[in-house]
């Protein structure tokens, strides 16, 4: 009997007294589920069910294995006294522990309220079955609060959750389509952070060209197109596992694989906001960047923006801190880190977007990329605000073919490799080959202290 078998032995003895804390071995690797409630039937969260909780996230911590909760819970009762709240403190704290150590993901078959729904903002995955919904605070309270008459499903459903707020990172039909999808996520993350994204076999070969996909690409600057259609161009079978799909739509994050190698993917997408970012982008991109840098999964960018979106709201909101997350997230990531410039990259967005002097590994560029401190006609606008609109066509022009290329970038240490669109797969693929046995030497503190 291997080492590993009698770990999971071992922990199946430890936890078989208690039936809602469980190890499941599947293909895709061990893992520690706890069920708070049963799919179809919510429970008030006692401090037994918050230690059990607890206790599930200790086991999975110890044995270095994921952790999935299925969550179903009206939260604590009126009547708990301060016993309800310490468990849930107890299963936060340990929850917390986990973080960036083992992956936790959080189930909602149809109810995560009150206090406890705030465990949902501690894990890293969130799965909502269609037609569950989370509050902190429930629509009766909103209302004495208020005044303003709401519903559970405009409160705190899936929808909303997928889109507003951002709290859920999937919505599912049933329990079934959550069990699978379940299974995907760790197939494609490693079970720990001292671990290794396991190798998937693919008959996608690496040296596949992209047949037209340049063409995706409108001939205006200012046209769009779906970023997707490139991506699965250039990952294997064409198949990306995208996360948090309807909120901030102006970025792209998905798993994929890359001859067989698990990749995280950021990708702008011009489709929406013509791939400006704003502040829920900067939250999006950072939170899965940081998520890849914990677990060794490589990050691949790519970049098609003209810059932060502009307004008086989002500066009043924080866009320079939010934006500063984003920059954070890449500027500390170790793992291998390739950016692929497919059109603009201008300005404080450039930098941000895993730059050169972010310290990425490789920057490559497609010729049609566009990099500088902003395009040209806002360029002109205040080099030359006196020049007719005939004189100021021919000034764009000149500043188009004197700066807007990747050549210019290249000469100036910016760019590593200008690139034929159909040559994106192979080449990233032959970039990230030495890159996998890649390691930084981290500077020793206790934590940073992220821009939040």
């Amino acid at each position: 009997m291997s080492a590993e078998t009698t770990t999971s032995v071992e922990l199946l003895a430890q936890i078989s007294a208690n039936s809602k804390v469980a190890l499941n071995q599947r293909e895709s690797g061990d893992y520690i589920s706890v069920q708070i409630g049963s799919p179809s039937e919510p429970i008030a969260l006692t401090g037994n069910d918050g230690k059990k909780l607890a206790s599930g996230a200790e086991a999975a911590f110890n044995h270095q294995i994921p952790l999935i909760i299925h969550f179903n819970s009206t939260g604590a009762p009126p009547d708990s006294g301060i016993e309800a709240l310490h468990g849930w403190g107890s299963a936060a704290k340990q929850l917390t522990r986990c973080s960036g150590v083992i992956p936790t993901i959080i189930c909602v078959h149809q109810t995560a309220v009150a206090g406890s729904a705030l465990l949902l903002g501690l894990v890293d995955f969130v799965i909502m079955v269609k037609h569950s919904f989370t509050y902190v605070s429930g629509p009766r309270m909103v209302h004495e609060f208020t005044g303003v008459p709401v519903d559970q499903e405009i409160l705190g459903g899936s929808g909303k959750h997928s889109q507003t707020s951002g709290v859920a990172s999937f919505v599912v039909d049933d329990e079934e389509s959550a069990s699978a999808l379940i299974d995907e996520l760790l197939s494609l993350i490693p079970k720990c952070s001292s671990s290794l994204p396991k190798y998937i076999v693919t008959n996608d070969p690496t040296e596949r060209q992209l047949e037209e996909v340049e063409d995706i690409i409108p001939q205006s600057a200012t046209g769009s197109y779906d970023v997707r259609d490139i991506l699965k161009k250039v990952f294997d079978e064409g198949l990306i596992t995208e996360i948090r799909r309807e909120w901030a739509t102006n970025l792209v994050t998905a798993f994929a694989t890359l001859g067989g190698h698990p990749v995280g993917v950021v990708a702008n997408q011009p489709q929406s906001l013509a791939g400006t970012l704003n502040i829920a982008a900067s939250q999006k991109g950072a939170r899965f960047v940081s998520f890849c840098d914990a677990f060794n999964i490589p990050i691949i960018t790519f970049v098609d923006t003209p810059g932060f979106q502009p307004g008086k709201d989002l500066e009043w909101r924080g866009m320079i801190r939010h934006g500063a997350q984003l920059a954070f997230a890449y500027a500390q990531a170790t793992v291998p880190r390739i950016c692929v410039t497919l059109r603009k990259s201008y300005g404080g967005a450039y930098i941000v977007m895993d730059s050169k002097y972010m310290g990425n590994d490789l920057s490559i560029s497609w010729p049609s990329a566009e990099i500088a401190v902003m395009g040209s006609k806002g360029a002109i606008e205040i080099l030359h605000r006196s020049a007719t609109p005939e004189e100021r066509s021919l000034l764009e022009k000149d500043y188009e073919e004197r700066l807007l290329n990747p050549y210019v970038a290249a000469e100036r240490g910016s760019v590593d490799i200008v690139i034929s669109p159909a040559e994106t797969r192979s080449k990233v693929y032959s970039a990230l080959q030495p890159l996998l046995t890649k390691k930084e030497k981290l500077q020793k503190r206790l934590h940073d202290n992220t821009p939040l």
